[in-house]
């Protein structure tokens, strides 16, 4: 088909392990995929927890795999309206819910949908509009509108509601797809499993999978057409994943460095407003994998392979089309790339592929162009960035969980008519019922045992609150409780327990378990918190070595160190200076939290780290072991004035005002002032130093 240089073979084998180097390779891709399959897993049994029912899928370079960190690719999530039945035919009507029909004509552009409105309590077309934006045509059919959606997410995201297509979002690189699934698949999708092709790819059972995917109707209409307001896409998005997943480290690799040259090499080509996008990338890919025999895509030939996805794209661009590679009859250049574009697109292919692939020596994403030019003496200058992509993807991805977990929290806290206790059962009876039945796939089972186990620490705190409270014997099921849920991480659950202790006056005891937690908390234990996001921040090396090596989620989890959270409900069990963070707001600061403040700032959280040494200050004070006592108050106090350590904190305000209080404990009210005031310095609203500060100079 094309002329073969004699080094390809050579240099492809060197741009393999290249990519390998920048995080392109089986390990990462594996464990990117494992992360955003947890990650819509979880997010899925927070919606069931707060009693909806949707299903949320991440879809794009990050669950695929096919990014790395020079790329910067987007965050693309869907999130399925399961209550919705979407009918292709009248035999699909349910009794007693939101029933669409799918319709349309000769008019309707290709992929494109109306849905009209189907009667909930018999199979009948609704004759009067639901919503202000439906729409009544001339034959009196009801049809609901894609504006509805877009004025909802306007109106829940406000000044931050960003609008991109069919994505509706307030974060740049984060798009949410609101999405309704297809009862059945329709012919457009069908037509793809029952073309002709050639036998290379996909295999068989691909095909088996695929078949019982769901696809999505997403509220995006044809640019330009009569009818846009009211048009969906039919898009199939997670056959597309299926695919993906279905591919070898090689298919992918060529993939991630044709996104590149599209990031750099292609981009600058481009008028404003005209898009060549990674899909059109992945589709050029998909198109060269069924006529290319399997043998060809070895780590031998990768730049033949990235050459023939290149011809792929030069086809399409001299044809002036794009066609979608599973649904019929759709050109993905249509106003996207005029023709112009096209032309000048094709000239630039064209050279390169004439230049044997010279490019790649130039690709500056990711310092792959001067990776490919190292000689073997300089390999060291640019680190190998395998470890640092785990650790990140593995603290991000707990992070992301115990920020889910807060907000199931939250909705448990807020729900005045079952109260904290039965709202809670009755969250764990139903995730144990959907275990039991084999609902859940393994993400979702990994998920509900996450959100069980901390729930039922929680429980386990809120009746020993409600014990020390009254005065009352922790019965033996507390207890208990206590012991089968101390491994929901490294440390927060012992320190939990350990605070317990304290405040019921046992300081042996306490102070057993926080040497345990000390001899826990070595280098590679990092922390995580879902309060805050901490984007640029980066796990100690310790801690990526270890994901690196293990990268199993139960494994992975006995380097995770969770901040500590007390609810108000667990107050009592909380020293009597956090109960302070419980009100931390002062006249107005309630109206100057973010969405992530208002999910937690009315309870109290601490990083783990320094509330051991609070706790062990408290304990060993009261056991009269003062040398080991100032032992503590030294760490506090290093951990405060730290720079490097501070930065590693969440929650540096609180910390600051824990060792404030061991100063006035000391004695030492002026320099306790001086941490108070410096913590306020560091967080003027919302903190519980203005309050401290008050109480030390009756000063607001």
């Amino acid at each position: 088909m094309f002329r073969i240089p004699f080094f390809f073979p050579s240099l492809s084998v060197l741009l393999c392990r290249r990519l390998d180097a920048i995080g392109a390779n089986s390990l990462v891709f594996d464990r990117r995929r494992e992360t955003f399959l947890h990650r819509e897993a979880m997010w899925t049994i927070k919606s069931q927890a707060e009693g909806s029912n949707c299903v949320y899928y991440h879809f794009g370079s990050q669950s695929e795999g096919t990014t790395t960190p020079g790329l910067q690719s987007d965050t693309d999530t869907l999130i399925s309206f399961n209550d919705v039945n979407i009918m292709l035919r009248w035999s699909d009507w349910k009794r007693g819910v939101i029933n669409l029909l799918m319709v349309k004509d000769e008019s309707t552009p290709t992929q494109h949908f109306l849905l009209q409105r189907v009667r909930s309590d018999e199979p009948l077309p609704e004759t009067r509009a639901v919503e202000p934006d439906d729409v009544i045509d001339s034959q009196g059919r009801v049809f609901f509108s894609n504006l509805s959606v877009i004025r909802s997410c306007a109106q829940h995201f406000g000044d931050r509601h960003l609008r991109r297509g069919p994505s509706n979002s307030y974060l740049e690189d984060n798009d949410f797809v609101y999405a309704f699934p297809c009862s059945t698949l329709p012919p457009e999708i069908m037509a793809w499993f029952d073309a002709m092709r050639p036998s290379y790819w996909p295999p068989p059972e691909v095909f088996t999978i695929a078949r019982q995917l769901p696809c999505f109707l997403v509220p995006d209409g044809y640019r330009g057409s009569t009818t846009e307001d009211i048009e969906w896409r039919l898009t199939p998005n997670l056959i597309e994943r299926h695919l993906m997943f279905s591919l070898n480290d090689v298919q992918k690799k060529c993939l991630v460095v044709l996104k590149m040259l599209k990031s750099q090499e292609l981009k600058r080509h481009l008028h404003i407003g005209c898009k060549f996008t990674t899909f059109n990338c992945k589709t050029a890919l998909f198109f060269t994998l069924e006529r290319t025999p399997s043998e060809v895509w070895t780590e031998q030939r990768l730049i033949e392979c990235i050459v023939r996805c290149l011809h792929t794209i030069r086809e399409f661009l001299i044809q002036g089309e794009c066609p979608h590679y599973i649904v019929e009859n759709v050109d993905l250049f249509d106003t996207k790339l005029c023709r112009e574009c096209q032309v000048r697109l094709e000239k630039q292919i064209r050279v390169m592929i004439q230049d044997d692939m010279h490019v790649l020596f130039n690709l500056h994403i990711d310092d792959l162009g001067e990776r490919l030019m190292q000689i073997p003496q300089q390999v060291a200058r640019y680190s190998d960035q395998r470890a640092s992509i785990c650790g990140k993807l593995a603290s991000n991805m707990y992070s992301f969980d115990l920020f889910s977990l807060h907000i199931v929290f939250k909705h448990i806290c807020d729900n005045r008519r079952n109260g904290v206790y039965q709202c809670a059962i009755n969250l764990i009876n139903a995730l144990r019922f959907q275990q039991d039945n084999g609902t859940f796939i393994r993400y979702e089972n990994n998920s509900a045992q996450f959100v069980i186990k901390n729930l039922l620490s929680s429980l386990a705190s809120v009746f020993s609150s409600y014990c020390i409270q009254t005065g009352q014997a922790v019965p033996r099921e507390v207890w208990q409780l206590y012991s089968e849920t101390l491994d929901t991480d490294v440390a927060s659950s012992r320190l939990k327990l350990a605070s317990m202790l304290y405040c019921m006056g046992d300081l042996q005891r306490s102070a057993i378990v926080l040497d345990d937690v000390q001899q826990r908390l070595d280098d590679s234990v990092t922390l995580v918190c879902g309060c805050r996001p901490r984007i640029d921040w980066q796990p100690s090396e310790a801690f990526c070595e270890y994901t690196l090596r293990n990268g199993d989620l139960e494994t992975m989890k006995r380097k995770i160190c969770f901040c500590v959270r007390f609810l108000r409900q667990e107050m009592y069990c909380a020293p009597a200076i956090l109960w302070f963070e419980m009100n931390r707001g002062v006249g107005d600061d309630v109206n100057h939290r973010s969405a992530y403040q208002r999910v937690w700032m009315d309870w109290a959280v601490v990083d783990a780290r320094p509330f051991m040494l609070y706790l062990q200050y408290l304990t060993l004070g009261g056991l009269r072991e003062r040398q080991r006592q100032l032992q503590a108050l030294h760490g506090l106090w290093d951990i405060c004035r730290n720079v490097e350590s501070a930065r590693n904190l969440v929650h540096l305000e609180t910390v600051c005002n824990l060792f404030g209080h061991c100063l006035e404990m000391e004695g030492d009210l002026v320099s306790a002032l001086e941490v108070y005031n410096a913590s306020r310095d560091y967080l003027p609203r919302n903190n519980a130093a203005n309050r401290h500060i008050h109480r030390l100079t009756g000063i607001h």
